[in-house]
């Protein structure tokens, strides 16, 4: 790919739109700060740099430029995000080498290959109308219809494995994309969805990545829905229908309603509900609420619940609870006991619904109105009953001031002293943190929780940052503690400290030049643009150094004053303690080798060195 080409996206983008799509950023001085979506925490660690077109999440150490953003928070590789980004960009890629596409980019292909085919089909084709007759019907627009892509795939075993074959893929792709099965024992594959009306399944740049199908004709024993297998695009327990289209809205009224169908979503944004998503095909998970919680903490539920068991429904509140989120419930829409599909009451009056949302219980009102519901409270067994159903989310509260006020209203309705409700509560087992957000995360908070290998990398990264910060850190650094340092960092730490008055925070480009010209000078080989990332900084120098510097300079402009001295030299002792413990299993492996050799001399020595490094490592 030309560097033009991603040079001229970098240029049409701001890196404000695209982070800002994905997570809310509120303004702080001249940086715009979030939630990192990349690892656990609660106070706002990520930042966005807009004059330098950059992030940096200082928890975790992910960042740099939109492209790094992109390949980390959808999971691909450069090229996928390369297209991703062009397509937000309205910059057309040059045609490449389609051997040189990557599995998921060839999957994307097919995806929105077969939505065009299921368009059309829906258009052109008689029983088609019929289905686009019975959307209409339903209270969907033409211009929703086309809006959402919605579908039909004609009623043939291969009628679009053939085609997307025709545009030169095979047909073991179209399984993978979940849109064939393979025929039992092994003889070719066959379409697996037929005659029914199709909804495609988008994530969060509007990529089609699966699909849902509603059969058009009922038949006998044809399953109503039918939905895309778990497939490399696709995940169910991380998609949330409609969020590419409601994003923004959800951002806007700080709310997002969740309900349960393809239709209630494509009703509520046709009459300007538009910050409505739905789970596919699933209870809410916790990779749902981790992406909702980018944009809100807000949520609005409009679907089933059973309140007294123990469903997946509400182990998903249970879970959005231990995150924080703010639950409301609709209970009834309108004047009606019968509580009908948001797409039924919108079509039979939209304000309805806007009525139904404003007026929506708190979600211990609900459990509370839902147990009285149920039993008895002037029974002994009703009394505890009510108990079992709302004590356990009265003890998840985190808050004891709203904790209180929930007992005192248990102990009012059920004519009780607050003093037995308390011992009652404080026999409700701990409910575990549902919430993955807290749970231990891949890239952690703090470089003493982070893996080995990328420990080493966030110490060493802060061990420039302080020197850039204040250059007379590098006194600090002695010959000791040059070895332990990688290639990348010790080369350009030794070279700035010849020059350590001429370097000062801000000056990113003239050390960028420097830097490329320790390496040019035979310093060391910076790794080509095309090679893995294994490179310090990653990627290309002269870029990805720069955009390095600039986050190291964008961390100390965030930053208070603290005892740097001491900071200093607890990186450099973490930095022995890793050398050790590597050097403490290398000799593992060797005494082990040197035993099966039956090498006693060399056992005995290599034992004395392994107690000796032990005893320096505690």
């Amino acid at each position: 790919m030309a560097d033009s080409q991603i040079e001229e996206i970098k240029n049409r983008l701001n890196i404000l739109d695209v982070v800002g799509s994905y997570i809310k950023l509120t303004k702080t001085g001249i940086n715009y700060r979030g939630v990192c979506p990349f690892h656990s925490e609660k106070k706002p660690s990520f930042f966005v740099n807009p004059s330098r077109q950059l992030f940096h999440c200082f928890g975790c150490g992910a960042g740099f430029s939109i492209f790094d953003f992109v390949m980390k928070i959808e999971g691909v590789e450069f090229g996928d995000a390369l297209r991703i980004l062009a397509a937000k960009a309205g910059v057309e890629l040059k045609r490449e080498n389609p051997q040189l596409r990557t599995e998921r980019q060839r999957l994307y292909e097919i995806c929105e290959l077969a939505t065009k085919f299921f368009e059309k089909q829906l258009e052109a084709s008689a029983v088609g109308k019929e289905a686009e007759d019975y959307l209409l019907k339903r209270g969907l627009t033409k211009d929703s219809v086309k809006k959402w892509r919605i579908g039909y795939s004609p009623d043939m075993w291969q009628g679009l494995s053939d085609f997307v074959v025709g545009q030169g893929y095979q047909r073991e792709e179209v399984v993978k994309a979940g849109l064939a099965i393979v025929k039992e024992g092994g003889g070719g594959s066959y379409d697996r969805f037929r005659g029914r009306i199709m909804f495609p399944i988008f994530d969060l740049n509007g990529q089609t990545v699966g699909f849902g199908g509603r059969v058009f004709k009922q038949q006998d024993e044809t399953a109503k829905y039918i939905n895309t297998p778990q497939t490399l695009l696709y995940d169910k327990s991380g998609i949330m229908y409609g969020l590419n289209n409601a994003k923004l809205a959800v951002r806007k009224h700080n709310q997002c309603v969740v309900t349960e169908g393809y239709t209630d979503v494509i009703m509520c944004h046709q009459a300007g509900y538009e910050n409505t998503v739905a789970a596919s095909g699933t209870a809410l998970t916790d990779r749902h609420l981790g992406i909702i919680k980018r944009y809100t903490e807000n949520l609005v539920l409009a679907f089933d619940m059973d309140v007294a068991g123990d469903s997946a429904t509400k182990r998903g509140i249970n879970a959005a609870e231990s995150l924080g989120f703010n639950i409301k419930v609709i209970e009834h829409y309108g004047e009606s006991d019968k509580k009908s599909d948001p797409a039924e009451i919108i079509l039979k009056d939209p304000k309805i619904w806007e009525e139904s949302v404003a007026k929506a219980k708190s979600i211990m009102d609900y459990y509370f109105d839902s147990a009285c519901a149920a039993f008895d409270k002037n029974t002994p067994q009703g009394k505890k009953e009510i108990g079992r159903i709302v004590l356990p989310p009265i003890k998840r509260l985190p808050n004891k001031i709203e904790q209180a006020h929930w007992v005192q209203k248990l102990a009012g309705l059920l004519q009780m002293k607050e003093e037995v409700i308390m011992e009652e509560l404080a026999k409700v087992p701990s409910t575990k943190n549902y919430g993955s957000l807290d749970a231990p995360a891949a890239l952690p908070k703090s470089i003493e929780e982070a893996p080995v290998g990328q420990r080493k990398k966030l110490i060493e990264e802060r061990i420039i940052s302080l020197v850039l910060k204040n250059p007379s850190n590098m006194q600090g650094i002695q010959e000791e503690h040059w070895p332990l340092l990688s290639e990348q960092y010790r080369t350009f730490l030794q070279e700035l400290k010849k020059n350590t008055e001429h370097y000062q925070p801000g000056q990113e480009e003239a050390l960028k030049n420097h830097f490329n010209k320790i390496f040019s000078a035979g310093g060391g080989s910076p790794p080509k643009a095309d090679a893995p990332q294994e490179h310090a900084f990653g990627g290309h120098p002269d870029e990805q150094f720069k955009n390095f510097l600039a986050a190291l300079a964008l961390k100390s402009e965030m930053e208070g004053e603290e005892d740097e001295e001491n900071e200093l030299n607890l990186c450099l002792l973490q930095l022995k303690h890793i050398e050790l413990k590597n050097r403490l299993e290398a000799l593992s492996g060797e005494i082990k080798k040197a035993e099966i050799e039956k090498n006693s001399q060399k056992v005995k020595e290599l034992l004395e060195e392994f107690n000796t490094m032990s005893k320096e490592l505690q």
